[in-house]
């Protein structure tokens, strides 16, 4: 069993990865906001087919923005910081496991673009992505049935 010290420790990592995730996150939204605003950017992303995204592509970053915002969220919240989750306390540990997984299919699917651009920007950015998910879902501390006032958000 870890000691306390040990314990901490490993909570301050986490909260420390939870911050550089939230970067990278923050990045990769951002990124999908300038393609849905029609940046041409697309021979990074979606396979890299062409600079100007089509519609459906742009409809689909426009989706994946906020989406990505969200996993920062989740990630800083289970790693203990004061932020809005858009999921229950109880359901963060399970999905920063479930991020980490999504970013390790991420890695692979970016390794195995056709777009040159995908594979070395992104592969690496996914997979720091599932390693810092790794460690805040692995690291980070208990998470409560509910808050103090009663709720479970």
């Amino acid at each position: 069993m870890p000691s306390a010290t040990m314990l901490e420790s490993r909570h301050q990592v986490a909260r420390r990865c939870s911050i550089a995730a939230a970067v990278l996150f923050g990045t990769l939204a951002s990124f999908q906001a300038a393609l849905a605003a029609g940046l041409p950017w697309g021979e990074a992303a979606w396979g890299g087919g062409r600079a100007e995204l089509g519609m459906g592509l742009r409809v689909a970053s426009g989706v994946q923005a906020p989406l990505v915002v969200g996993f920062a969220l989740v990630v800083l919240r289970r790693a203990g910081h004061s932020v809005w989750a858009p999921l229950p306390l109880r359901w963060l540990p399970a999905a920063t496991w479930v991020l980490m997984g999504y970013m390790a299919l991420g890695t692979l699917l970016n390794a195995a673009s056709r777009s040159p651009i995908e594979r070395v920007l992104w592969t690496p950015i996914a997979m720091s992505l599932a390693v810092l998910c790794g460690i805040v879902a692995a690291w980070s501390p208990k998470v409560p049935a509910r808050q103090p006032d009663g709720t479970d958000r």
